[in-house]
């Protein structure tokens, strides 16, 4: 069956802005990033993988916009393909949704990002999907609440677009900035047959560095996941010059019942207690072309990942 949305997708961008009000052509922007790396982990053999992400849009006004979100990989949580795979090579449309966005928030409806804006470690992956609709409000006291209603499914990358045979998604999230140093996050969800409750609070210790807590717990089993970290940049020395170094690093623990919401979470290493650290720095300022080394450890598992990654 033909998704109906992506039908008045269509129709709008034909038609132009007509029906928004201020006749104006449309304009077309894109964004690529390309990232190579080297994956080693203790309990199997090395490989060698690549990432493209694409992002088209189509700006209708200054109000009103079609976007999508074009990406290697086979599934919700992965977005890499490996080198001298033969059943490799994937590189599917996981999004197309309509935006309408004013300084008061947004809507977005088709099948849409799984984030607001900055992606949490406790947060469903970025390069995954949610078919529905999201409204989010910004208030008067730096603070916004918002409301996702739709469908989610452990899927396939190559039905991405496709809908029906979901899951029933509901989110609720209310996010607020205290001051220029503390802010926190507050959300319940209802996914993949479970209801969670997420909370998040972040402490900017100065200007380079961040602290946060997150955790969600599921409330139908008991079951939870916490991750404690750090995040920020510092700067070394050389050849005389100040070189800024960015680093992330966390600590999380997840309950082995917490369910399917596990796999499909932004940071997630396994189940039981881990850790991540990450370091990334520029090579060169023209494409953001950057480096990046990070180690995890799960139990007794490692993972070493290193590579290099540019934006156009």
């Amino acid at each position: 069956m033909r998704p109906p949305f992506l039908f008045v997708l269509l129709l709008i961008t034909i038609t132009g802005t007509k029906a928004f009000g201020e006749q104006i052509a449309p304009t077309f922007s894109q964004k690529l990033d390309i990232q190579v790396r080297y994956d080693n982990r203790s309990n199997r053999p090395s490989r060698e993988q690549y990432r493209l992400r694409y992002y088209p849009s189509i700006a209708l006004n200054a109000s009103w916009s079609i976007n999508s979100f074009i990406v290697t990989g086979e599934d919700f949580s992965s977005s890499h393909n490996t080198f001298g795979k033969e059943s490799t090579g994937y590189f599917y449309a996981r999004r197309l949704y309509l935006r309408h966005e004013t300084h008061s928030g947004k809507t977005e409806l088709g099948v849409i990002p799984t984030y607001k804006g900055r992606v949490s470690s406790t947060g469903l992956s970025k390069d995954g999907w949610i078919t529905g609709v999201r409204h989010v409000k910004q208030l008067k006291n730096d603070s916004a609440i918002e409301v996702v209603l739709g469908q989610l499914a452990n899927a396939q990358a190559n039905e991405a677009l496709s809908v029906g045979g979901e899951d029933q998604y509901f989110e609720v999230e209310y996010s607020a900035n205290m001051g220029q140093r503390h802010s926190y996050e507050a959300s319940f969800e209802r996914m993949l047959d479970g209801t969670f409750v997420r909370g998040e609070y972040r402490f900017r210790i100065n200007q380079q560095d961040t602290a946060f807590i997150e955790w969600v717990q599921r409330t139908d089993k008991g079951a939870a996941k916490i991750v404690v970290g750090k995040s920020g940049v510092f700067s070394t020395n050389v050849l005389d010059t100040a070189y800024p170094i960015e680093y992330f690093a966390y600590y999380s623990y997840i309950n082995r019942n917490f369910g399917a919401r596990a796999e499909l979470i932004e940071d997630f290493l396994g189940t039981g207690h881990g850790g991540s650290l990450e370091f990334s720095g520029l090579i060169l300022q023209k494409h953001e072309v950057e480096w990046f080394v990070r180690a995890d450890v799960v139990d007794s598992i490692s993972r070493l990942l290193a590579g290099v990654k540019v934006a156009f």
